[in-house]
């Protein structure tokens, strides 16, 4: 079976970039073609290249900033949309598709961090085999707001929507992508939050928990399935636009 070959927009700020590109391609089974699209990196115009779907990461940016990277980003992301392909976006990623696809994206009045419960509200194949209720590592103080128009979620807590879904589009808020180390650094960096909780947040870092959302990393190798269906199927389209 010939490999599969992902886009990864990597919407990380500095200091973070390289461990993301570590993190999604430790994850992804497939070969990644990597645009840094925060550093104004994007892929050729939909029409040019042949992928089989796109992955976007997490920022510590907020979606609905003016910048214009994200404005363009965004935009390329309606195109691929549009034209088939299989998209997935992770925290930043989610809302950026969000907002991509006619969604609202907003601060919250607090902020979600640390390993979490997410309870999935309907059935869907990115969460395929995981149990209803999961554990997952929770960094973010945006959340979408306003789905696109005619999608639907199919994971959420009590801080808001976790995961939503229009056609090829999935986002989900948590990070599966995380490792011990990554959460430890994420959690660290969020001093605004006070010394008292940021060390109860590091204090329940344990290889139990970490054990737990390991397995919300399935979703990773359910997104590679269903975009090998959808390649099989002739339903998703390259970037260049063909059917």
């Amino acid at each position: 079976m010939t490999r599969l070959r992902l886009v990864l927009l990597n919407a990380a700020l500095d200091g973070t970039r390289d461990s993301t590109t570590r993190n999604f391609r430790r994850e992804l089974d497939a070969d990644l073609v990597e645009y840094v699209v925060s550093d104004g990196q994007l892929p050729p115009a939909v029409g040019v290249e042949d992928v089989d779907g796109v992955v976007v990461t997490g920022s510590r940016a907020s979606a609905y900033w003016d910048d214009q990277w994200i404005a363009d980003a965004a935009a390329w992301l309606h195109d691929a949309h549009a034209a088939g392909l299989p998209v997935l976006g992770v925290c930043f990623g989610h809302q950026l598709l969000a907002r991509a696809l006619g969604g609202d994206v907003a601060a919250m009045d607090d902020f979600e961090l640390g390993y979490r419960t997410v309870t999935q509200t309907a059935d869907g194949p990115l969460l395929a085999g995981l149990e209803d209720r999961f554990t997952v590592f929770t960094s973010h103080g945006d959340t979408v707001a306003t789905l696109p128009p005619g999608a639907e979620v199919f994971a959420e807590n009590d801080y808001g929507i976790h995961a939503f879904r229009l056609g090829h589009a999935f986002g989900v808020q948590f990070h599966p992508e995380y490792d011990q180390e990554m959460a430890r650094a994420v959690a660290r960096g969020k001093a605004f939050l006070g010394d008292e909780r940021i060390e109860r947040v590091l204090d329940d870092i344990t290889d139990q928990n970490y054990a737990r959302a390991c397995e919300a990393k399935r979703l990773f190798e359910n997104f590679t399935d269903y975009v090998r269906t959808v390649r099989a199927d002739g339903t998703s389209a390259t970037v260049d636009g063909r059917v």
